[in-house]
C-alpha cells in the first residue's frame, strides 16, 4: 500500500472513533434535512417549469407540437413527483432506523469469515491482519482465505499471514482461477460457523467490526443476511476519484440501505463486507453456484444472487452502520466505468430474478417495501433509454440552456449529500458529491443503457 493509505493499525474500534459515532441531536438534524430536501425540491420543480415553458414555440418549428409538449411535461412531473415521494419515503425510513448494538461474547454465534483473492498482492496480508485484530472470542472465530489461481504474488502473501497468525487462519489455493463465486463456494463448504462473513480481500476492518455485524441474527431469528458499511480505504491518496466514491458510498449505504433495512429488506449485501446465516446459504447454494443468465453461467453480481435468493427464502436482510469495512476503490475512470458495468449487468440479472418472486407471498408479514423499492429499481432501468434521447434532443435543441439547466440541477440535488456527508464527517470533503454527480452526469450516463444491452456479457472486467 501506499504511504497515504490506512493501515491495519490504524482500523480501531469504532468507540473509538468520534467521527463514526458522535452523537448528534436527532431532532436539529432531521429538521435540517426536511427543509433543505424540501427547498431543493420546490427549486428543482420551479426551474424545470421556468426551463421548459417559453421555449416550446422554438421545439414547435422543429416538429414539437403543443400536445408532444404537454406529454412531455406531464410524463416529467409525474416522474418528478415519483421521485420526490420516494426520497421523502427513504428520509422517513432513514430517521426509524436504527443498528443493532453487540451482544454479550457468551451470545455470539460463531463466525467463519471468508476471504477470497486474486492477484491482491500484499493487500490480501493487510485485510487478514485486520481481521485477526477483531474483538471477537478467538474460540468463535475461523479465518479461511482462498487464493483464486492468482498469477502474481497473493499466495506468498497468504503464506506469510499464515506464518504470522498461525492456527488463527487457514489458506487454500485454487488449482485454477475459477472466480470469486466458486473461491466463496469452498469457503462455504469449508466453513464450520453458525455465520457466514465475506470479506474482499482489498478491504480491511475496524476491531469490532465482526461483532456488530452479526449480532443481529441473535437479536432477530428471522435475519438471514446482513449488509456492513463500506467506506473507501484509498481516500487519502492523490486521485480524485476514491474521493469522490467516499462521499458517494455513505450516502449509498448510510442513508439508502439504512431505509431499506427499516423494511428488513436491503436489496445487497456488498462483497467488500457481508454476514449470512448458515441455513440460508445451504438452503440456495446449489442453485447460486449453478446460476446462469441466458443460457450462460453468471461470473458476476454473486453478492446481489445471494442477497436475492436469500430475501426469497423470506429471511429478513439488514444493514449495520456500525459494522464498518475500508475498501480500495478504481483511481482510473477506466476502472470505475467497469467496476460499474458489472454492477449495472448484475441490476438487471436480478431485478428480473426479483420480478419472479416479489409480487408473490414470499415472506410473513408485510412485502409492500420490497415491493416499493423493487418498483423504483425497475423504473430507474426503464427509464434510462427515454432519459438519454431526452437529452440528445435537448442538446440538439438549445445546447447551452440543457448545460445550464443541467448544472443547477446538480447544485440543487447534490446538496442533500453534501448535507448529509458533512453532518456525519467532514465539511471540507462533502463537496466532493457535486463533482461525482457531474462526473455521473456527463461521463457515466450511459452505463445503465449499456449494462441493459449487454446484461448477458461475462467477465469480472476489472481483474487482469
Amino acid at each position: 500500500m501506499n504511504s497515504n493509505t490506512i493501515t491495519s493499525d490504524q482500523l480501531i474500534s469504532s468507540a473509538d472513533q468520534p467521527a463514526f459515532n458522535q452523537k448528534k441531536n436527532p431532532r436539529n438534524l432531521k429538521g435540517i434535512m426536511v427543509r433543505a430536501s424540501s427547498l431543493a425540491l420546490l427549486m428543482g420543480a420551479a426551474y424545470l417549469v421556468y426551463a421548459l415553458q417559453g421555449d416550446f414555440s422554438r421545439y414547435n418549428l422543429a416538429g414539437l407540437d403543443s400536445t408532444w409538449g404537454i406529454v412531455f411535461l406531464a410524463i416529467t412531473g409525474s416522474l418528478l413527483l415519483f421521485r420526490a415521494g420516494f426520497f421523502f419515503y427513504n428520509l422517513y425510513l432513514y430517521f426509524r432506523y436504527k443498528p443493532i448494538t453487540s451482544v454479550t461474547n457468551e451470545n455470539l454465534p460463531t463466525c467463519t469469515v471468508i476471504v477470497p483473492a486474486y492477484n491482491e498482492g500484499k493487500q490480501v496480508w493487510a485485510t487478514l491482519m485486520s481481521l485477526a485484530k477483531s474483538d471477537y472470542p478467538a474460540h468463535k472465530l475461523q479465518l479461511l482465505a482462498i487464493d483464486d489461481g492468482s498469477k502474481d504474488d497473493t499466495w506468498e502473501w497468504m503464506q506469510k499471514a499464515k506464518q504470522d497468525l498461525g492456527d488463527r487462519v487457514s489458506i487454500y489455493q485454487q488449482p485454477e482461477n475459477k472466480g470469486k463465486r466458486h473461491a466463496l463456494y469452498r469457503g462455504f463448504n469449508l466453513g464450520t460457523g453458525e455465520v457466514f462473513v465475506t470479506v474482499d480481500s482489498d478491504s480491511e476492518v475496524s476491531t469490532d467490526t465482526l461483532r456488530n455485524l452479526v449480532s443481529p441474527f441473535v437479536v432477530n431469528e428471522k435475519c438471514g443476511a446482513v449488509a456492513g458499511n463500506i467506506r473507501v480505504l484509498n481516500s487519502g491518496e492523490k486521485a480524485l476519484l476514491p474521493k469522490m466514491l467516499d462521499v458517494s458510498f455513505v450516502l449509498s449505504f448510510e442513508f439508502v440501505r439504512s431505509a431499506e433495512s427499516s423494511l428488513e429488506s436491503v436489496l445487497c449485501t456488498p462483497g467488500a463486507l457481508a454476514a449470512y446465516r448458515r441455513e440460508a446459504v445451504f438452503a440456495c447454494l446449489p442453485d447460486w453456484i449453478n446460476q446462469t443468465f441466458m443460457g450462460k453461467p453468471s461470473d458476476i453480481g454473486e453478492d446481489r444472487a445471494m442477497t436475492n435468493m436469500i430475501l426469497k427464502q423470506g429471511y429478513h436482510v439488514l444493514f449495520q452502520r456500525n459494522a464498518f469495512a475500508y475498501t480500495n476503490v478504481p483511481e482510473k475512470y477506466t476502472g470505475l466505468y467497469k467496476m460499474f458495468i458489472r454492477w449495472g449487468r448484475s441490476n438487471v440479472r436480478e431485478n428480473i430474478a426479483m420480478a419472479k418472486y416479489v409480487f408473490t407471498d414470499f415472506r410473513e408479514g408485510s412485502k409492500i417495501g420490497s415491493r416499493v423499492l423493487f418498483m423504483n429499481q425497475v423504473l430507474k432501468l426503464v427509464m434510462s433509454y427515454p432519459t438519454i434521447l431526452l437529452m440528445i434532443f435537448f442538446i440538439s435543441m438549445d445546447p447551452l440552456l440543457f448545460i445550464s439547466s443541467t448544472l443547477l440541477s446538480i447544485l440543487i440535488w447534490s446538496s442533500f449529500p453534501v448535507l448529509f456527508y458533512a453532518k456525519k464527517y467532514k465539511l471540507s470533503e462533502s463537496f466532493w458529491a457535486y463533482s461525482y454527480s457531474i462526473l455521473y452526469t456527463f461521463g457515466l450516463f450511459w452505463i445503465t443503457p449499456y449494462a441493459i444491452a449487454t446484461a448477458s456479457k461475462r467477465g469480472w472486467l476489472t481483474r487482469g
